[in-house]
């Protein structure tokens, strides 16, 4: 059986596309999904049967091979470049609030919260 990723589809109008690995598009009819699937995203990997239609191929007995891709990972930074980010908070770390925690203080309250700012976004980055 062909494999392939969904190109788009609207749940909505009740079809979409697939953009076949051995190339071309197929197209998607709703009663093609498999039961319990009411929607597909955008490059979701699937496997399907193809029969050629007065239109055009059209995919048959779609079978989803994994799960999406979430917006988050899509957009993801590059590894490299949350290596520079953490490089930069460590400094930040050691030059700003390491210093006042060795002689028993808190940093103040403006330096505190965008240091916080800065952990937050690393944080976010890292649970993605």
């Amino acid at each position: 059986m062909p494999t392939g990723r969904v190109k788009w589809y609207d749940a909505a109008k009740g079809f979409g596309f697939v953009t076949s690995d051995e190339g071309g598009d197929v197209f998607l009819p709703k009663g093609a999904l498999p039961s319990g699937v009411a929607d597909l995203r955008a490059g979701q990997r699937v496997e399907f049967g193809v029969v050629d239609s007065r239109k055009g191929a059209q995919a048959l007995g779609l079978k989803v091979l994994d799960a999406p891709p979430s917006v988050a990972e899509l957009r993801r930074r590059p590894a490299d470049e949350l290596h520079g980010m953490v490089e930069d908070m460590i400094k930040v770390l050691e030059a700003k609030v390491q210093p006042d925690l060795g002689r028993g203080r808190y940093p103040d309250k403006r330096t505190a919260q965008k240091i916080a700012q800065l952990v937050h976004a690393v944080a976010r980055e890292l649970e993605i």
